[in-house]
């Protein structure tokens, strides 16, 4: 018969999910601000392709699913339609003023709804996962050796 000995502090920490924490705010703050710079990045290299940038869309939503903090999960797929839109404005076309430019964003949005959507599903089902798991480990009661 074998008991089970805890894992040495190194092991746990391997086990762990790596990559920052952040807070809601700073998931918020970090998916934005990537995706302005994926827009304008997409507008320089490729002319403002909308696929190219709904495609880089769907790897920022997983990552900031999984580097939000447990307690601020909710936050994720909330932070990822914004970061869209903030993004979207350099594809937005509009030379008449801000009518023209704002008439340019809601063109924009609407026909690139299907990244939208699914990015947004993305960061949601990694979101709902994480929580689901973290529910299940407080749960767990605590192994204890087995008896002699």
């Amino acid at each position: 018969m074998t008991l089970r000995r805890p894992a040495p502090p190194v092991a746990r920490a391997a086990g762990q999910a790596s990559g920052p924490r952040l807070t809601g705010l700073g998931g918020g703050l970090f998916c934005g601000a990537v995706m302005v710079l994926l827009g304008w990045l997409d507008l320089l290299l490729f002319d403002g392709a909308p696929t190219v940038y709904g495609v880089l869309f769907l790897p920022v939503c997983a990552l900031t699913a999984l580097w939000v903090r447990r307690g601020d999960l909710l936050t994720a797929p909330v932070v990822v339609p914004i970061a869209f839109t903030a993004g979207a404005l350099s594809m937005a076309d509009g030379d008449g003023g801000l009518g023209s430019r704002l008439m340019g964003m809601i063109t924009v949005l609407a026909t690139q709804a299907g990244w939208l959507y699914g990015g947004t599903l993305v960061a949601a089902l990694i979101a709902i996962v994480r929580r689901v798991r973290a529910r299940n480990r407080r749960r767990r009661p605590p192994v204890s050796p087995a008896p002699r």
